[in-house]
């Protein structure tokens, strides 16, 4: 191939990377705003679509539109993998997987063979399509945030949580000494069950104990309750605030050579590894060293 065709190849390309992964120029942005969208709307037809009256009536009308979203969301996904140099990247990526799943439902329907059992299994199909919501991750910079929030005090959470099911197997066990099968204890897991339906403040009310010892472990536990729900939340809260305070640590060669503890970014992509978070004057990839200007 000569050469003028590879670089027209390579220009177009890079482009279509620009439009598609990044959202710094005009065309970034309305092909941001479009997506956006297109996938709220695509949700919306799915929630719509569920309504008997609305399915029934407008079925073909509903076919159409799918048919329509789907088509684009392919074209988006096909145009994703052609314009970076390692399409694996992308496609075994969290967002390459999320749109892989919104893309495919339509497509299996033809795999399945005729008959209403065939139907069910079509419908339930297509309901993959709400996966399209976790798209819109995609535009929302505070998940960063919150994600590293969760992830800090997850060490936490779970020792917490093993504390919880001890205290659940505990007293389901004494529930189940003290009340006993006449009054629904039947066994001690339907106890624990019962202990977690009440630690959680659920209350369901299938089961009650009616012992004055058995109601008197029962308001313990609901006391415990309060306070047990409160744990995880403060855990989070407190790490997504500090998260907020504090800048995040980056490595010296993504700092601006202007500000020594200050990292500022844009949403330039790398067309070769996915890398985010690059320098304004960033000339070549921090992650991989791809060049960011051809």
């Amino acid at each position: 191939m000569p050469k003028s065709s590879v670089k027209a190849t390579s220009n177009w390309r890079r482009k279509l990377h620009e439009v598609i992964y990044e959202a710094d120029t005009p065309s970034g942005k309305l092909f941001d705003i479009i997506l956006l969208v297109v996938i709220i709307f695509s949700v919306i037809l799915v929630l719509l679509e569920s309504v008997p009256a609305l399915g029934s009536r407008y079925a073909e009308e509903f076919i159409m539109a799918e048919w329509c979203i789907t088509i684009f969301f392919t074209i988006e996904y096909v145009l994703r993998i052609i314009s970076i140099n390692k399409p694996t990247k992308y496609i075994f990526s969290f967002y390459g997987i999320i749109d892989f799943l919104s893309t495919i439902p339509l497509y299996l329907t033809f795999l399945l063979p005729g008959g209403y059992n065939a139907l069910l299994a079509v419908r339930s199909l297509r309901l993959l399509r709400v996966f399209r919501i976790l798209k819109i991750t995609r535009f929302i910079g505070e998940a960063d945030k919150l994600s590293r929030a969760i992830r800090s005090s997850l060490p936490k959470i779970l020792v917490f949580l093993f504390a919880v099911i001890v205290i659940s197997i505990i007293m389901g066990t004494l529930m189940y000494l003290v009340e006993g099968a006449d009054s629904g204890f039947v066994s001690i897991p339907v106890s624990i069950y019962w202990c977690i339906v009440t630690l959680t403040t659920v209350g369901f009310g299938d089961i009650a104990p009616v012992t004055p010892l058995g109601q008197f472990l029962a308001t313990i536990i609901m006391i415990m309750g309060y306070g047990i729900i409160a744990v995880p939340t403060g855990i989070v809260s407190a790490e997504y605030s500090t998260g907020g305070n504090e800048k995040p640590p980056t490595p010296p060669e993504t700092l601006p050579e202007t500000d020594p503890n200050y990292r500022h970014v844009n949403t330039q992509v790398c067309q070769n590894c996915l890398a985010k978070k690059h320098q304004d004057s960033a000339i070549y990839c921090h992650k991989c060293g791809y060049s960011l200007d051809d």
